[in-house]
């Protein structure tokens, strides 16, 4: 059984910066691309990033390329997300996501509400 715990969010103030951290259990870590996402207030979630399942290759959202780096270490099962320049608009509740499939990444973007495993949220505030 998969299971995912998202740490890390909290209160910040814009231009500062958190690290949220996602401990996976339940099955071979290295085998699954992972992923954040964000939900807003009133919106849909949406994809942040995702890291292949070796570390290999990321993918970013135009929104947060350049101040959001992705990264995993697979020997604590754990992905991680450090955000820098935070702005208001990336307050939202982060999602941290695993691949169903091995070895395989384009789902996480294409379909991920059918084609991960989530987590139950961190909550972060950006404060202008």
């Amino acid at each position: 059984q998969v299971q995912l715990v998202e740490s890390g969010g909290g209160l910040v103030q814009a231009g500062g910066s958190l690290r949220l951290s996602c401990a996976a259990s339940g099955r071979t870590f290295s085998m699954y691309a992972m992923g954040w996402f964000r939900q807003a207030p009133g919106k849909e979630r949406e994809f942040v990033a995702a890291v292949t399942w070796n570390g290999g290759l990321t993918d970013y959202a135009d929104s947060v390329k350049g101040r959001f780096t992705i990264s995993r270490d697979n020997a604590k099962n754990t992905v991680y997300l450090q955000m820098n320049s935070l702005k208001p608009e990336d307050t939202a509740v982060y999602y941290c996501a695993e691949a169903r499939r091995p070895y395989t990444i384009t789902p996480l973007k294409t379909s991920p509400e059918e084609s991960a495993y989530w987590g139950q949220g961190t909550q972060v505030t950006v404060s202008s």
